[in-house]
């Protein structure tokens, strides 16, 4: 065998072997698979396994409130830092500045540059955020919204999901195989505002409260107590399950307003299980900063009981003993493992910047799923043996040679993709078959260019090697111009969309290579043992 056959036999062998090793772990075999291949393997998407599409709406308006209202309260503290005899609150996207002079317009101007002057009325000064600030704030809040999301899916364990921006404040989320929906939508839109606030146990309404309510019962007792709350304190619930009957109920406190530490300052969140009761809770760590305000804060309120409060709902309110020291705090609260879990991940990952509306919630059935792949299947089988019996039937032996390399080609394809860990849709299977067809358009290029040669009286092989020289250009510049489609589409597509371009682009890769030197090495090979008279074409 000559070694220029060698070579190129060597690496069709050498693609075969790795493409089905690449394969094996999409395959029942993949417990009895190394590690190190476990990782490989093609991935179904939403369409093919089921699983959850979600599409949320970020209240971007609300993240301007909040900065106006934030910006507002910075300037009073400006004030008091500087001895200037003013003070600054926010009035709907307004922030009014009483008394308006000269020194309170130059600490504005120096502080806060966005700010522009809206108006000046009766001593006040009224301004607001530029359309420019506006704008930045509301981009930054999706994207950081965004970035949150993919950081909570990523932890919770989620093969492949599918997380994109979508039109100016819309995030499309999409998990494959979660069966659990409703803990996924939980883990997704909670909003996770951690703060630390202490209850006001001396007020007289607080002696008059119940213990616990039914669940449901809150809206009642916010109406029955409606005008007694002193101002500063507000009515917080948390859960509350009993050990013995597992009966819940929900516990009712009064909570001071004032906020004495955010989750801001949270290092770590993870969790543990208690000893006492074989129940899990979350350990929480804070930075060098929260560290100190939480050791002075423990400090000031000793025997004082400290809400633990998450997203406006009571997690645990425990005794302040004595002074804490080190940045180290427990949420407690009965609830389960799974739940548990899912609130150390929202922590680790940060609160959203703003609130979330759901605009769509769509659960696909594994057996959806199944429909589809089974559909998907019975198409490729059914395109690739018609195509498979006009080969042979029209091009005889050279057909059965191009039935080869089309087999070749989806052996490859299948291992490319499992190699990539690429995520396998619906529109995915289109951008295969398509592919297959296009390798089949390819061996009929330079199967009509030979025959062109044969007609005008060239031997066999001089025949094979004109008809493969002539067509390379043409077979070169239509497989270029689909793999600029699809990178286009792999670019500025979503979703099933990049599923298609990614199928697509690999497969272009991969037709060449079968067709320009799978195909070649057979005939070579065929016309280098014998002398060959005629061609089977």
């Amino acid at each position: 065998m000559k070694k220029k056959f060698l070579w190129r036999i060597s690496l069709i062998a050498i693609a075969t072997i790795l493409s089905v090793l690449f394969f094996l772990p999409s395959t029942s075999l993949v417990s009895s698979l190394p590690e190190w291949l476990k990782k490989y393997g093609i991935t179904l998407g939403l369409d093919l396994q089921g699983g959850v599409h979600l599409v949320y709406e970020v209240d971007i308006d609300k993240t301007v409130d909040v900065t106006a209202e934030r910006i507002a309260s910075s300037l009073t503290n400006t004030f008091k830092e500087k001895k200037i005899e003013a003070k600054s609150e926010k009035q709907g996207l307004d922030i009014v500045i009483s008394p308006d002079n000269d020194q309170v317009k130059k600490t504005v101007q120096e502080q806060f540059p966005n700010l522009s002057l809206d108006k000046q009325s009766e001593g006040k000064v009224f301004y607001t955020l530029n359309s420019t600030e506006i704008n930045r704030i509301k981009n930054f809040a999706v994207d950081q919204a965004l970035e949150t999301i993919r950081n909570r899916v990523d932890q919770f364990g989620v093969a492949e999901p599918t997380i994109h921006r979508q039109a100016t404040n819309e995030i499309v989320i999409q998990l494959p195989g979660v069966k659990d929906t409703k803990r996924a939508i939980d883990l997704v839109g909670k909003t996770a505002l951690l703060q630390f606030k202490l209850l006001d146990d001396e007020a007289p309404i607080a002696a008059q409260l119940p213990g616990t309510v039914p669940p449901g019962g809150e809206e009642n007792l916010l109406k029955q107590f409606a005008g007694q709350v002193p101002e500063d304190d507000e009515i917080l619930f948390g859960r509350a399950r009993n050990r013995e009957t597992q009966i819940e109920s929900k516990t009712v406190y009064l909570v001071r307003k004032q906020t004495l530490i955010t989750g801001d300052f949270l290092t770590e969140a993870r969790v543990n299980i208690d000893q006492r009761y074989n129940e899990p809770y979350v350990s929480i760590s804070f930075d060098s900063t929260g560290a100190k305000l939480f050791e002075q804060v423990t400090a000031n309120n000793v025997k004082k009981r400290l809400a633990i409060i998450l997203d406006s709902n009571v997690y645990s309110a425990p005794v302040i003993q004595e002074r804490i020291e080190g940045g180290h705090a427990q949420i407690t609260g009965s609830f389960p493992m799974d739940e548990a879990k899912d609130l150390a991940i929202v922590l680790r990952s940060g609160s959203l910047p703003a609130p979330l509306k759901m605009l769509q919630n769509v659960t696909v059935g594994p057996s959806l799923g199944k429909d589809s792949i089974d559909a998907g299947i019975k198409a490729g089988l059914i395109g690739a043996i018609l195509v498979i019996v006009f080969m042979i039937v029209y091009y005889k032996l050279s057909g059965v040679i191009a039935d080869f390399a089309l087999a070749l080609n989806i052996v490859f394809l299948i291992g490319a993709l499992s190699a990539f860990r690429a995520t396998l849709t619906m529109p995915g299977i289109a951008g295969i078959i398509l592919a297959i067809g296009m390798a089949v358009d390819s061996n009929v290029l330079m199967f009509e260019r030979m025959r062109d040669e044969l007609r005008l009286g060239k031997t066999p092989r001089a025949a094979i090697d004109s008809g493969y020289d002539k067509a390379f250009w043409t077979i070169f510049d239509s497989h270029v111009t689909t793999l600029i489609t699809a990178v286009v589409l792999y670019e500025f597509g979503t979703g099933p969309i990049k599923g298609f371009a990614v199928t697509l682009g690999v497969g272009v890769f991969i037709n060449l290579f079968t067709a320009l030197i799978g195909t070649k090495t057979v005939f070579d090979l065929i016309t280098s043992r014998r002398e060959v008279k005629k061609l089977s074409i």
